[in-house]
């Protein structure tokens, strides 16, 4: 199977914090931050292996710098590593005030999608091609985690 580069699965998001999404204090809920890093993420799995895709795992995620309502949050969603029917994407999430037109870093994650057929069957993904050395770093660092993951369950 032909690989793929990573830039061939970036996957940008955006959408503006609305008081529906809000806790009491004006800030956008951590979970519906969690449902746009799924949904970012989920973007540049599909774009990657071109099939439909569930999510395996969430890595752990922190929570930097609130985000209220009115200003705009960003994703930016790419494939670091594919594996035989799963993929590590890493997702990253900013807020921008559009008023003051000043940018933040929100939060981090990597998840773990499994490519699936219409029947929900597994099916192998093309391997990733990554070029700069960041992507030489993150295709190496999601060997690692996945190494960690997979103990990390052995011993459940």
């Amino acid at each position: 199977m032909q690989g793929r580069y990573v830039r061939e699965s970036i996957s940008e998001y955006s959408e503006l914090a609305l008081p529906n999404d809000a806790n009491g204090r004006g800030n956008l809920l951590g979970g519906k931050i969690m449902h746009l890093v799924d949904l970012a993420g989920a973007i540049a799995a599909m774009k990657h292996c071109r099939n439909p895709v569930v999510t395996a795992s969430v890595d752990h995620m922190d929570f930097i710098s609130p985000v209220r309502i009115g200003q705009l949050v960003r994703l930016r969603a790419s494939v670091n590593r594919a594996f035989n029917t799963s993929m590590e994407v890493g997702v990253k999430v900013w807020v921008e005030d559009l008023i003051r037109g000043e940018e933040k870093h929100v939060s981090s994650a990597f998840l773990t999608f499994v490519a699936v057929t219409k029947d929900g069957r597994s099916v192998p993904v093309p391997p990733v091609v990554p070029e700069t050395d960041v992507e030489k770093r993150r295709f190496e660092q999601a060997g690692e985690r996945r190494e960690y993951r997979l103990q990390h369950r052995r011993r459940e």
